[in-house]
């Protein structure tokens, strides 16, 4: 079975590097931005980047903003640039669409290529649009995405799939390509690769998708994925959190990255030493979050090579026989041979370490700090979605209230946000919040600097 699993993590990894693309990593101070449609307003993957960068980088002052709306096309995105996007003061501006832009039931009628032709060609000009207004930016690095896919061959039961959709969404990511080697943008593709992944499993289990039981949504595991292939087109495969070689006998360090290590010595039946980490390990959630969610972001372990690649915290110790109790700040952590400690143990994988606890009170602290910034994201889909159509945008008034419960028989998502928009069309209320979000993110950048941790084989 290790094998089998092994084996795909490899194809996995190998499809991935042939479809990557270079994107700078993020710098201290910058203001990353991810606009995008549903999947980005209501998904992870921006916060799991985010929660890669407050444990690896933990001197990096970033901030990672979402800017997604549901439904969103190219024009609709074009439309709220000044309104919610430039505002952000975004330094990188991450930039996705073509899910909505492609279109849906049309492509199982009588006329699904001319269907699919002319919604092409309209999110072409759309994104034209778009282009000048990026061109415009100064001092805004432009990132390109290729969208997350819509997984026509998955089998999910009563959920006919729009054939040629995705092909359709192909194009589009052709064309993104393109104007970012024409302006000296960066980019990068999630459509392929999660196809890609799609393809492979499906091969033994046809209901298999990473594109969320609707084929357009990504679950946590998803999000994931996406991330994942985000931070390796950022060039971060193989960047280990720390990696760590003792020779028992000698009582000596062999390897210290990413690290320092200090005062080994052995003493009856113990090897100790001190270990100061430059980073975190990476926490994975194990909790279906989010709205309608079923599978959690450790899913996608199952799925891609993360922890392999970008989530190594390895302790090797050679010359050591027989068994040996590993304890950290005297809490115990797990029993392993001569042999595998020989081989090499992965820290980063075993929860109960100070380290691991640690970097979990950050990942606690990052998803409250989502879960606030989703109602200004739902407050931000009823002006651009909602009010700015019936030119009550940023209207905020008695009036906007008065349009919602007049229409929200008709509009289903108004009704749901209504009580969200009364509350966050108050100035007061969004600077609460506002205020709520930089007290988590100030004191994730307290807490999240490694400590000095003392390490103790003890053998039985």
């Amino acid at each position: 079975m290790k094998r089998i699993i092994l084996s795909v993590a490899i194809f996995i990894s190998f499809t991935l590097a042939m479809f990557a693309q270079s994107v700078k990593p993020f710098q201290d101070g910058d203001r990353a931005v991810f606009l995008g449609n549903s999947i980005t307003d209501g998904g992870h993957y921006h916060s799991y980047i985010w929660l890669y960068y407050m444990t690896r980088f933990p001197d990096m002052n970033l901030r990672v903003l979402n800017a997604g709306i549901g439904g969103d096309t190219a024009h609709d995105m074009y439309k709220r640039l000044d309104g919610d996007v430039f505002s952000k003061n975004p330094t990188v501006l991450m930039v996705t669409f073509g899910m909505n832009d492609s279109g849906y039931h049309e492509y199982n009628g009588d006329n699904a290529k001319a269907f699919g032709e002319g919604r092409y060609s309209t999110c072409y000009k759309n994104y034209q649009l778009l282009e000048k207004r990026l061109l415009g930016l100064e001092n805004t690095r432009i990132v390109l995405i290729g969208s997350s896919p819509y997984d026509e061959t998955v089998e999910i039961e009563d959920n006919t799939p729009f054939r040629g959709k995705n092909a359709v969404m192909e194009r589009i990511v052709a064309f993104q390509r393109d104007a970012a080697k024409e302006h000296n943008w960066e980019f990068t593709d999630l459509n392929e690769p999660m196809m890609a992944i799609n393809r492979r499993f499906q091969q033994k289990n046809p209901t298999f998708t990473i594109c969320g039981k609707d084929r357009i949504h990504p679950d946590n595991d998803g999000h994931m994925v996406m991330a994942y292939i985000f931070l390796k087109a950022q060039g971060f495969s193989g960047k280990e959190v720390a990696g760590i070689a003792i020779d028992a006998n000698k009582a000596t360090v062999l390897e210290a990255a990413n690290c320092e290590i200090t005062d080994v010595k052995k003493s009856g039946r113990d090897l100790s030493f001190d270990y100061l980490a430059g980073s975190l390990p990476y926490p994975v959630d194990t909790i279906a979050r989010g709205w309608g969610a079923q599978k959690s972001q450790a899913g996608a372990l199952n799925i891609v090579p993360f922890m392999e690649e970008m989530n190594r915290e390895m302790l090797t110790v050679k010359g050591l026989k027989g068994k040996y109790k590993l304890l950290i700040d005297n809490e115990e952590i797990g029993i392993w041979t001569g042999d595998q400690l020989a081989k090499g143990i992965n820290l980063a994988a075993e929860t109960k370490t100070p380290q691991y606890q640690q970097a979990l009170a950050i990942m606690y602290l990052n998803e409250t700090r989502w879960e606030i910034e989703r109602t200004f994201r739902d407050y931000a889909w009823m002006q651009f979605g909602f009010m700015q159509p019936k030119g009550l945008l940023f209207a905020n008034n008695r009036a906007a209230i008065e349009a919602i419960d007049k229409h929200k028989a008709e509009n289903i998502w108004a009704g749901i946000h209504r009580e969200t928009y009364a509350k966050m069309m108050h100035p007061a209320v969004r600077e609460a919040r506002e205020k709520e979000m930089e007290i988590l993110i100030d004191k994730i950048y307290e807490i999240n600097k490694p400590v000095k941790r003392t390490v103790v084989l003890r053998k039985i």
